[in-house]
């Protein structure tokens, strides 16, 4: 769907495109409550001690998540890039709170190489001024930026909140539908995301139930909320 300039429609177009403009809006309004009430449990449960987030996963996130947002911006997403937007912000957060708090500050060499491949799209959408390319490479490196919490969630199935990763997985499915203009840059990063987390959940959940045996310390955490 290519993008039209509204002061370029015909009244009766301009009409067709205001509904379908608040359509977009009230689902970009979902998506948002979506985001929100998903991270409130994530945050609580990391301010209770229960969820212990890989630091470095979220200033991969946060950092590509918020260039996402201006991608789609770029490439006419309008009102459904702002999810994303609201993701940005909240993995910022997340970020910080997880540090203060304490949680995984492991680093490893390929989290090094996932945070320069991610800095890395800046200059590369300054010399192409073109968005698609930076959305593509920003999405590769979030979905790499997974693996360190996949890492950690694989040793440590109870140290993740499952409820945040299930409504961010209905968010990005309803951000879908609210953008104004579809296009690879504006579509990738979402369905990339949902796809992500629809693998990652199940995982877990499977690492739950059905422990590998393991002869060194169990681990002491109790479950927390799902």
């Amino acid at each position: 769907m290519s993008w039209i300039p509204p002061n370029r429609l015909k009244p009766a177009s301009l009409r067709v495109f205001t509904s379908k403009l608040a359509h977009k809006s009230l689902l970009s309004l979902l998506a948002i409550a979506l985001t929100l009430i998903g991270f409130y449990p994530y945050i609580r449960s990391i301010l209770n001690g229960h969820t212990q987030p890989h630091v470095f996963s979220w200033v991969i996130w946060s950092l590509t998540t918020t260039l996402v947002f201006f991608g789609q911006l770029a490439a006419h997403a309008g009102v459904g890039a702002w999810p994303t937007g609201v993701a940005g912000v909240l993995s910022m957060g997340i970020c910080i709170l997880a540090y203060r708090k304490k949680g995984d500050l492991h680093i490893s060499k390929i989290d090094w190489l996932f945070l320069g491949i991610a800095l890395s799209t800046i200059p590369l959408w300054a010399i192409t001024s073109d968005p698609l390319w930076t959305v593509v490479t920003l999405t590769a490196a979030d979905i790499l930026g997974f693996l360190p919490t996949i890492r950690k969630s694989y040793h440590s199935p109870f140290n993740e909140n499952m409820t945040m990763y299930a409504l961010l997985f209905l968010s990005n499915i309803v951000a879908i539908l609210a953008l104004e203009s579809i296009s690879v840059t504006t579509v990738i990063f979402p369905m990339a995301m949902s796809v992500a987390i629809g693998i990652f959940i199940p995982l877990v959940m499977i690492r739950r139930y059905y422990p590998t045996p393991h002869p060194g310390p169990t681990n002491t955490l109790l479950p927390p909320e799902i």
